[in-house]
């Protein structure tokens, strides 16, 4: 006999996938009891609504993304290993958390609150991490930065600008090679040195 944690745990799965080819538009409850193999009314004993099972689903993609991030980031030991771990396991997750990336992306989901709630969240996170990583490299002496926060909120800003394109349009082996590109940049600068 399945407990109740396990049988919530399996609507969310059914729901995630549906919800990732389908989007929360077009998922119905109905698809999700179908899938299921469970009754409309049994769905409703473990969820009040579709959204508060996408609000789940947003919540559990939200906590693996920090999860495979900060995994990657803590096995790395120098400041520039540390902002490629975290560059490259970030593009290539939201690629695979594709519930998630639109939450944080569709326009149309600005409305539920939970999703505002979602994106902020992860800016802190990803701002706080990105300045740690630059302030860890400015005491090594590996990092010249003036301000580190300001740098933070400008890498994110470029991180979000190749988002749509790095997750949707290229093959995930081809992310690595652009991450690279980008982070020399970062590192090197685009001025001439002497």
């Amino acid at each position: 006999m399945i407990d109740r944690a396990e049988r919530k745990t399996f609507i969310l799965e059914i729901a995630q996938n549906l919800f990732a080819k389908f989007g929360l538009a077009k998922t119905t409850i109905d698809d999700i009891a179908k899938k299921a193999r469970m009754g409309k009314a049994s769905i409703y004993y473990y969820f009040k609504s579709k959204e508060s099972i996408f609000q789940e689903v947003i919540d559990k993609e939200g906590r693996t993304l920090q999860d495979k991030i900060l995994v990657a980031v803590n096995t790395e030991k120098s400041p520039q290993e540390k902002m490629q771990a975290y560059f490259i396991t970030r593009m290539v997750a939201l690629k695979d958390l594709i519930n998630y990336y639109s939450a944080l992306r569709d326009e149309y989901l600005d409305h539920y609150s939970f999703v505002t709630k979602a994106r902020q969240s992860f800016d802190v996170f990803e701002t706080t991490l990105i300045s740690n990583i630059l302030q860890e490299g400015i005491q090594s002496g590996d990092f010249k930065v003036e301000n580190a926060a300001l740098a933070a909120e400008a890498i994110l800003a470029a991180l979000k600008g190749f988002e749509f394109q790095w997750t949707i349009e290229i093959p995930a082996e081809q992310i690595e090679t652009n991450i690279n590109t980008l982070l020399k940049i970062l590192f090197k600068g685009i001025e001439k040195r002497s």
